[in-house]
């Protein structure tokens, strides 16, 4: 016997039986008019004081949308239509899905339905007869915490008149049953007949005139909950939504943000080849239409306005968490109007991914490649973080996902909501556009498989059946590379790791892998290598920079001039790079500190950097030559320091980062570190202001046996074993021939440390190590507990072990006391 569902139909409804307007409902009632419509009243009613702009409207209820199937004797014919259905039949689903769509747009409203909507809509436009409106669909399951159902029904954008609206809300009726939708509340087990639809009318934002987009209030691809992530690109907001555009991404840390700096971390510009409009005069509500080159190559927002959307993803999220007595990620669509320059949040749902992820195991995804160098087929952005591998199957059409099998690699333009039917049985899924907030990322983070978007060209590149491995485990690029190649997941549980007296630090390299890597439960970080951002993200020499027309070389001016198009003054892109990356690492581990070594690239590293073989001279051994602190204060360098100061003041004044320790390598003497710290006091970086200390890298013999004096210059000193041995034991280690001499573990070597941490301990400065030695050797590590060494920083990958062994120790030295 088929059970139905039934409503109390009342002999005579009112207005406000089908209608409510958004100021009278709040996030309580979901069962009512949805999860959507049931936000925007939420945010309009209390965060409207905090300065957070949403557009108004008004929403059908859920006794609307169950009256009109009532009314119209429809659920059991619809039920006899999805009775069986097989949803893994993907022809099968298509013709359901029509078939019942059909049925409701076949079925005309009941009349006091109409009316009330007419009503509705003439009395939101009375002051504008001419208003244009969104109309959304917002179903009652929907934008839960577990479930998001993000686009599984239809949205309508500049819908105008009273025609125009109904035809649009009986069209969202209808998209209850979009093939999708269907396939989506099977696999999460929804009953088909107990979920409702209620349709929100709201005014439109003109952003077709201006810019829109997707913003999180929390790191999409690691979860890291002290960033916001703003997406941004040309018209209306549905190109970014779907992935039909390659949007601008900037980066703002949260926790500045709200004490009043200026935290951009990163800015990423996008292609944004094309803008949604609305199609004045044509047969359509909007088209899309190509962005011009001037506008493609410059960001779509400003600074003010990046900080503006994330301070309301901020506020935002908070209230939510308040609602909802749980900490709640929030997923916020917002939009800029062209004709008043105002900003406006016209939806937010809950984050539906990373806030369900368990914190507990650490999981690492470790490509093999036997030593050989692989080059990638395609790049783009990686979302997911994993690796997955299989035969590629290149889909252009949304009408052929029934040639997809299980266990195939997607590779398709872009995808949208009737692509999740086969999205479900892929094993990565790959496409020419979109960014990190597009339809494909949010649903392959959900299904909890790799993708890679925004790739360009991977459905010319890549051929169907083609064996591919697609890895999203080496930072933000992904990358596709032909064949199955082996690979392994490590699992490290970091719930339990006992605390240590010994400062446990990490060494981190990579801003890309910064937010990852704070997941690794330690003290801070105490070697983050300005030159791996300068050599790796930058490229440029400085002084090629500030000196640009003094380059002879075209082709590599070409390659600076691409580089720094952005940047009217070239050295403000070294700056602003630089201030990035060091930002990203300092918000990752804030506020536990940051210890940033100033950039130690060799004369020979250096002259690798565009342009910089003009200026940089030939050394017969760059390791003991004009390396370091030697560097900073020559009138051949000193211009270029400037740009590092610049930078570092950036993080700590304008992004409020002052965790940073700035950290100077390779110091000579007493008095070259004197000459250094004026030298960063004239740009700005005065030890002892603003709680600024400066520490000192210990690696050349001098500095441990002048130990007294520099500790009267800096606040504390770091352990570069890797120097300290080469110049105690005399060798080079850049040489093979005399590699098997090099051993941290040499008692000379260890005689200098142990004096050292002696001296500093006595002139009361910090002292730790960030060498490898303690990443290799465990019983390297027991020696410097044994010496009382305040801290020790290591590789990401010996962080947990050397933990646990040094916990080991101090218990048993505790035990021996």
């Amino acid at each position: 016997m088929v059970q139905t569902t039934r409503v109390n139909l009342a002999s005579s409804n009112t207005q406000a039986d089908f209608i409510l307007d958004f100021e009278q409902i709040n996030i309580h009632d979901i069962p009512r008019v949805g999860g959507k419509n049931a936000s925007l009243g939420e945010m309009i009613q209390q965060l409207a004081p905090q300065g957070v702009r949403v557009p108004t409207g008004f929403a059908t209820t859920a006794y609307a949308y169950r009256y009109f199937i009532q009314q119209a004797g429809l659920e059991e014919k619809l039920r006899s239509h999805l009775t069986d259905l097989d949803i893994e039949d993907v022809t099968a689903l298509r013709h359901c899905g029509r078939s019942v769509r059909s049925l409701i747009l076949e079925t005309p409203f009941p009349p006091e339905i109409e009316a009330a909507i007419a009503r509705a809509y003439l009395n939101l436009c009375a002051d504008n007869p001419a208003l244009d409106v969104a109309v959304r669909s917002s179903a009652t399951a929907e934008d839960l915490p577990d479930a998001s159902f993000a686009g599984q029904q239809e949205t309508y954008l500049n819908v105008h008149g009273v025609k125009g609206v109904l035809e649009a809300c009986h069209k969202c009726f209808a998209s209850l049953f979009t093939d999708r939708a269907i396939s989506y509340r099977t696999i999460k087990g929804f009953d088909h007949f107990t979920v409702a639809l209620s349709v929100g009318v709201q005014r439109m934002v003109r952003s077709d005139l201006a810019t829109s987009g997707v913003m999180f209030s929390i790191d999409t691809e690691t979860g890291f909950k002290n960033a916001a992530l703003v997406t941004a690109a040309y018209g209306l907001g549905e190109n970014v939504v779907q992935g039909a555009v390659n949007p601008d991404e900037y980066l703002v840390f949260k926790p500045t943000l709200h004490q009043g700096y200026r935290p951009i971390l990163k800015k990423h510009l996008g292609s944004k080849e094309i803008k949604m409009v609305y199609d004045v005069g044509g047969s359509k509500l909007t088209k899309n239409v190509p962005v011009s080159e001037v506008d493609r190559q410059r960001y779509a927002l400003t600074d003010d306005e990046i900080l503006t959307l994330a301070r309301w993803a901020g506020i935002i999220e908070d209230h939510y968490s308040q609602v909802r007595d749980t900490y709640t990620p929030m997923d916020i669509e917002w939009a800029k109007d062209g004709l008043t320059g105002e900003l406006f949040i016209v939806q937010a749902r809950p984050e539906t991914v990373q806030s369900q992820k368990s914190g507990s195991v650490l999981r690492n995804y470790v490509l093999h490649s036997e030593n050989q160098t692989l080059t990638p087929l395609v790049t783009g952005q990686a979302v997911g973080e994993m690796i997955g591998q299989g035969p590629a199957r290149v889909i252009q059409s949304v009408q052929n996902i029934a040639d997809f099998q299980p266990g195939d690699v997607l590779i398709t333009q872009r995808t949208d909501p009737d692509w999740e039917p086969i999205m479900k049985r892929a094993s990565a899924i790959v496409t020419d556009q979109g960014g990190r907030t597009c339809h494909a990322a949010i649903i392959a983070r959900e299904m909890g498989i790799p993708a890679i978007v925004g790739c360009g060209n991977a459905t010319q590149r890549l051929t169907t059946d083609q064996a591919v491995t697609i890895t999203c485990a080496e930072g933000e690029v992904g990358k596709v590379y032909a064949g199955q190649i082996p690979f392994t997941v490590e699992e490290t549980a970091i719930d339990q790791l006992p605390q240590t007296r010994t400062q446990i630090l990490m060494n981190v390299g990579n801003p890309e892998e910064a937010f990852r890597l704070a997941e690794i439960p330690c003290d801070g970080v105490g070697l983050a290598r300005m030159e791996f951002i300068i050599a790796n993200h930058i490229k440029v020499h400085p002084l090629a920079l500030l000196h640009f027309d003094q380059l002879e070389d075209n082709q590599t001016k070409r390659e600076i001039d691409t580089l720094t198009a952005l940047h009217t003054h070239k050295p403000d892109y070294f700056v602003e790079k630089l201030a990035h990356g060091l930002g990203m690492i300092a918000a990752a581990f804030y506020p536990n500190p940051v210890v940033i070594r100033l950039s130690d690239l060799k004369s020979n590293e250096y002259a690798n950097l565009l342009g910089g073989a003009s200026f940089e001279p030939q050394e017969e051994n760059p390791m003991i030559g004009w390396r370091g602190a030697s560097r900073y204060t020559d009138p051949r360098y000193r211009d270029a320091f400037a740009l590092e100061c610049q930078a570092l003041q950036r993080v700590r004044q304008n992004m409020g980062l002052t965790n940073v320790i700035p950290m100077v390598p390779f110091c000579r003497t007493p008095e070259e570190g004197r000459n250094v710290l004026a030298e960063m006091a004239r740009h700005g970086l005065q030890r002892g202001e603003d709680g600024l200390q400066v520490y000192v890298m210990c690696e050349i013999p001098n500095n441990v046996v002048l130990a007294d004096e520099f500790s009267q210059i800096f606040d504390g000193f770091s352990i570069g074993s890797n120097d300290l041995t080469q110049l105690t034991l005399g060798l080079d280690r850049d040489s093979a021939l005399v590699a098997h001499l090099f051993d941290e573990r040499s008692s000379g070597v260890k005689a200098m440390i142990s004096y050292v941490i002696e001296k500093a301990k006595k002139n009361q400065r910090k002292i730790g190590i960030c060498g490898q030695a303690p990443s290799d050797y465990p019983e390297f590590a027991q020696f410097l507990v044994q010496q009382g060494i305040d801290s020790i920083s290591l590789n990401p990958d010996s962080v947990v072990k050397t933990t646990l062994t040094v916990a080991e120790m101090e218990e048993g030295r505790r035990d021996v006391h």
